[in-house]
C-alpha cells in the first residue's frame, strides 16, 4: 500500500484552475520529485496535503487514511511534516531552541529530542550556530535550520517546498546529501522544486505538473523527456539530449 496517495485533486482561486484532477502516489521510502514551471500549482499541491488548503474536489490518503480537511496539526501528528518556500522560523530563539520547539509540538521526550536536534545540527553544519538567534542566520541556513526542525521527530513523510531556492552551492549539497542519508534510512520524501538539475542522485521519480494538471510521472529522464514536460518549460525545445 502506498504511503501517500494524491486522488484526483482539484483546486480553484475564484475560478482560477490551480489543480484539476492531479493524481499520483508516493511508496515508502521513496524520494518523489514534484516539478514543473512557476505557478504550475506544485505550492498549492503542498498545501493541500498538509491542510493548509482544503481541496475543492478529490482525496489525499496517507497510511490508507483520509487526511483532506485536517487541520495542519492533526496531519503533522501523523507522521507529515514540512518546510515552506519562505522559511517559518522564530528568529529571536536561537538555533537549537527552534528544533527543540519542534520536537515539543509532538510530544518528544526532552532528553531524546535534544540528543537528536544536536545530531541534525551537526549534520546539517548548523551545530557552531546552536545558539545564536535564528534570525542571525543567511537565508540558506534558514531553510537547513527548518529541515531540521523537521527531521527531529522522525516523521514517515517529509515535504520540501523549494528548498533548493536561491541558496549557495554548499548549502544545495548539504540538502541533498541530508534527503540522501535519510531516504537511506527509510524515511520518505516529496521535494517540490522547479531546479531540476537538484534532483539528480536525489529522486527516484518525478511528478510533473504544468498549468494545474499532471503532465507526467515516471522515472527523472523519462520525465525530463516527455513532450508536455519540455512544452512546458521551454515551449517545445529540449533542454537534455
Amino acid at each position: 500500500m502506498s504511503l501517500l496517495v494524491v486522488d484526483g485533486v482539484h483546486k480553484d482561486f475564484l475560478g482560477r484552475v490551480a489543480l484539476s484532477g492531479v493524481s499520483f502516489t508516493v511508496a515508502e521510502g521513496e524520494c518523489v520529485g514534484v516539478i514543473g514551471p512557476n505557478g504550475a500549482g506544485k505550492t498549492t499541491l503542498a498545501n493541500i496535503i498538509t491542510g493548509f488548503l482544503a481541496a475543492d474536489r478529490g482525496a489525499v490518503r496517507f497510511r490508507g487514511a483520509r487526511i483532506d480537511g485536517l487541520p495542519p496539526h492533526e496531519i503533522s501528528l501523523r507522521g507529515i511534516r514540512r518546510t515552506f518556500q519562505l522559511t517559518r522560523n522564530f528568529p529571536r530563539m536561537s538555533v537549537l531552541e527552534n528544533v527543540l520547539v519542534a520536537s515539543a509540538a509532538v510530544g518528544m521526550p526532552p532528553a531524546r529530542a535534544r540528543r537528536r536536534a544536536e545530531e541534525l545540527l551537526e549534520a546539517l553544519t548548523l551545530a557552531s550556530l546552536a545558539h545564536e538567534p535564528a534570525g542571525h542566520l543567511s537565508g540558506g541556513q534558514q531553510k537547513l535550520l527548518e529541515l531540521a526542525s523537521c527531521l527531529v521527530s522522525d516523521p514517515a513523510l517529509v515535504i520540501l517546498d523549494e528548498p533548493f531556492a536561491a541558496v549557495h552551492p554548499s548549502v544545495k549539497e548539504t540538502i541533498q546529501q541530508a534527503i540522501v542519508r535519510q531516504k537511506a534510512d527509510g524515511r520518505t520524501f516529496l521535494v517540490i522544486s522547479h531546479d531540476l538539475g537538484a534532483f539528480a542522485g536525489v529522486a527516484s521519480r518525478l511528478v510533473a505538473v504544468g498549468a494545474g494538471r499532471l503532465l507526467a510521472d515516471g522515472a527523472p529522464e523519462e520525465v525530463l523527456a516527455h513532450p508536455a514536460v519540455v512544452e512546458a518549460y521551454l515551449g517545445g525545445e529540449a533542454w537534455i539530449r
